[in-house]
């Protein structure tokens, strides 16, 4: 504690030493008070005594509890009073309040759920860092410290209410609330859970999905996105493999040197949704763009280089947003221009482009046909040439 008068500091500093008394399990520390005058000068001295008991609690573990100070009237009689008192309250299984909040029953935290289930799972699965990403960014902050056992149903959907009003995409927040369920769903199984599992609730049913993401870069769209970008070697590589291969923003970010084959002009991928690799085809322009791009860098080394994909995914959406997304509102999920855009453009100029629905699906790694079919409204085979002049 500081106190300023006019020029002089005075300050108050509970020393270390516990000094014994005449009585057994009592103890005291002195305060020291030191004054420095508008000179400079220090001075210190003891203003006041802190006394401090000790004692052992039911399990025999070594207790210390602060009384009070000498100032307020407490002296050594006071203390060892009050150390009887507790034993003798400990000895008939009445411990104090203070005793009782430390002993307390070790609770198991969702975080201590999600350490132990990353231990378990980093030897399965690949995807673990990605996974410890999207659970610190929204579940940790609202969950991590809380006992398992508070996690109700109630206040996962009070989380997806604010995951709403933060205008998370549905199937975001779909996933974050899949995921409690998971970590719950292992807890249950390590036996550190024995309720029902919160997410498995009729309050709790899965957002409707609207995956319909109609915005696609037109021709005259991209050509301004790479004037934009063109003094960012950065962006625009990754601009150009992502609208030749369609690849997601971690696929594109984790291209190395031995991932391309310059001689067949194909690129092997790996997809990070799916835990899969893929091979896609690149054209001869941006073959020869990274012929020159590689050359110096090792087989493992990244083509990408910048230290993490949220830096492309920050500097390419202030460009996007300033083109594409002026006066759109954050949600609008159809019409915004996001890095996800470069990925639906490529499938939707290849539909453009009638290159047949099922090589589409194979140069997009979609995991079914009907993933793809959404793009083939956009075939000029699509049928709307054949129904005209039908009857006529």
């Amino acid at each position: 504690m500081t106190a300023k008068t006019k020029n002089i500091t005075t300050t108050y500093k509970t020393l270390d030493k516990r000094n014994v008394t005449k009585r057994t399990g009592v103890y005291y520390r002195e305060i020291q008070k030191t004054v420095i005058d508008e000179r400079g000068r220090v001075k210190t001295s003891i203003a006041d005594k802190l006394y401090i008991i000790k004692f052992k609690d039911i399990d025999s573990k070594w207790r210390t509890k602060t009384i009070g100070r000498y100032s307020e009237g407490i002296r050594e009689n006071y203390c060892h009073a009050k150390r009887i008192e507790i034993i003798n309250n400990i000895k008939l299984g009445e411990q104090p309040d203070i005793i009782k909040r430390k002993m307390k029953k070790k609770i198991t935290t969702l975080h201590d759920v999600f350490k132990l289930y990353k231990e378990h799972k980093a030897t399965e699965s690949k995807d673990i860092i990605k996974t410890e990403q999207k659970y610190k960014s929204n579940i940790y902050k609202l969950f991590g410290s809380m006992d398992i056992n508070e996690v109700t149903t109630d206040k996962i959907i009070a989380f997806r209410k604010i995951l709403l009003d933060k205008g998370r995409a549905n199937s975001t927040i779909n996933s974050n609330i899949s995921f409690i369920g998971t970590l719950f769903n292992f807890a249950i199984e390590e036996g550190l859970y024995t309720k029902i599992n919160p997410i498995k609730s009729k309050k709790l049913k899965a957002l409707k999905l609207d995956n319909k993401r109609e915005k696609y870069l037109t021709l005259d769209e991209i050509n301004r996105l790479y004037e934009a970008i063109k003094n960012d070697e950065v962006l625009t590589l990754f601009v150009k493999l992502s609208l030749h291969t369609g690849g997601r923003l971690e696929t594109i970010y984790n291209i190395k040197k031995k991932d391309i084959n310059l001689k067949d002009s194909t690129i092997t991928l790996y997809d990070f949704k799916r835990e899969m690799t893929y091979t896609s085809f690149i054209p001869d322009e941006l073959r020869d763009e990274l012929r020159e791009h590689i050359k110096d860098l090792t087989a493992n080394s990244r083509v990408i280089k910048t230290s993490s994909t949220r830096i492309i995914q920050r500097r390419l959406k202030k460009h996007l947003d300033t083109l594409f997304n002026e006066g759109l509102a954050v949600n609008d999920r159809k019409n915004r221009a996001v890095v996800h855009t470069l990925r639906h453009t490529f499938a939707s100029h290849l539909a453009i482009n009638s290159v047949p629905i099922f090589t589409i699906k194979e140069l997009m790694n979609h995991a079914n046909i009907e993933m793809t079919m959404r793009y083939a409204k956009l075939s000029p085979n699509n049928g709307k040439m054949a129904i005209q002049g039908l009857y006529r």
